[in-house]
């Protein structure tokens, strides 16, 4: 019995302990049963401890765009602005984005597929996102070489960009060589580029190439507009070029085990239904903290996407 008098109590942990915990858990699991444990509990998911990361990419893809702003403000907003990683996807304004960006000066981290971001936006906040290191913008239809280079004029420390499209997102478009030319000239420190799908030619990728010595990974599955001959490529010796055939859609899960920077989300994708309880009323933190709020609400899982009737990021070569 002396001895068990040692250990100290689960619930007089600190914060920063208890939040480093709390990070294995699931966001289902950290919003709403951990709260409810006790006040020492409530304290840390409710502070910045458990919320320097904040990966909702599979559940921002099932939610509607109010919801979805609110989550944001939320959770940001408990960050106290030592957030330094967020996955999120289809952001539905500029707002949204703007948002993001006025708490980002930890931000290293930032995935943002497939959300509706304009290049006028892009020029307007991307001084405040300084300390970003890799950046998703990935199948982002409303942004293009002006974005660009505004990320690389004013994130100094990017050395990872992902910027792949679907081939029926780029219908129409002649050519996408402005992107690559803005990739080239304001981003030299560039250790990872994927650029699948876009409708650049061999000449902007050899300008890339020229101009971003440090690149050890190249993905250009899909631009079939593009041929760099073996022996040249063989001249970089750091460097892995992936394409521009695609094997199949799921050559991404080969990418993503030799890089730092990729991966999904492991969360799964969830929503609200409440009877007597309406999530898209307005949402506080003191909504998540009230133990009576959350009586009615009941968590609805939805299973993984079927890949085989899915179009996923990699189509089939024509």
């Amino acid at each position: 019995m002396e001895d068990a008098c040692n250990f100290r109590r689960w619930d007089e942990l600190i914060p920063d302990a208890l939040g480093l915990i709390f990070k294995n858990l699931s966001l289902l699991e950290i919003l709403t049963v951990v709260p409810r444990v006790c006040k020492s509990w409530r304290r840390a998911v409710t502070g910045p401890y458990c919320w320097q990361d904040i990966d909702i990419e599979q559940w921002s893809q099932q939610c509607r765009p109010e919801t979805l702003n609110r989550m944001l403000q939320m959770l940001i907003t408990r960050s106290s602005g030592s957030l330094r990683k967020l996955c999120v996807t289809s952001l539905p304004n500029d707002t949204s984005f703007s948002f993001i960006a006025d708490n980002a000066k930890s931000l290293q981290i930032l995935r943002l597929p497939r959300s509706e971001i304009s290049d006028s936006m892009m020029e307007e906040v991307a001084g405040r996102l300084f300390s970003v290191t890799f950046l998703d913008v990935s199948y982002c239809r409303n942004i293009g070489a002006a974005a660009l280079e505004a990320i690389g004029k004013h994130c100094k420390l990017l050395t990872g960009l992902r910027r792949t499209m679907h081939p029926l997102e780029v219908v129409g478009k002649l050519s996408q060589d402005d992107e690559a030319l803005a990739i080239a000239t304001t981003m030299p420190k560039l250790k990872q580029l994927e650029v699948a799908y876009l409708l650049i030619s061999t000449e902007g990728v050899l300008k890339i190439l020229e101009n971003c010595p440090d690149l050890e990974l190249l993905d250009v599955r899909g631009c079939w507009n593009v041929k760099l001959d073996d022996n040249f490529v063989k001249k970089f010796s750091r460097l892995k070029v992936v394409g521009p055939h695609v094997v199949d859609y799921f050559g991404m899960k080969g990418l993503d085990d030799c890089s730092n920077y990729s991966g999904s989300s492991g969360y799964l994708a969830w929503d609200f239904v409440a009877g007597d309880v309406d999530f898209d009323d307005e949402i506080s933190d003191g909504d998540w903290e009230d133990d009576q709020s959350m009586e009615d609400v009941e968590m609805r899982f939805y299973d993984s996407f079927d890949l085989d009737n899915a179009a996923f990021d990699w189509p089939l070569s024509p």
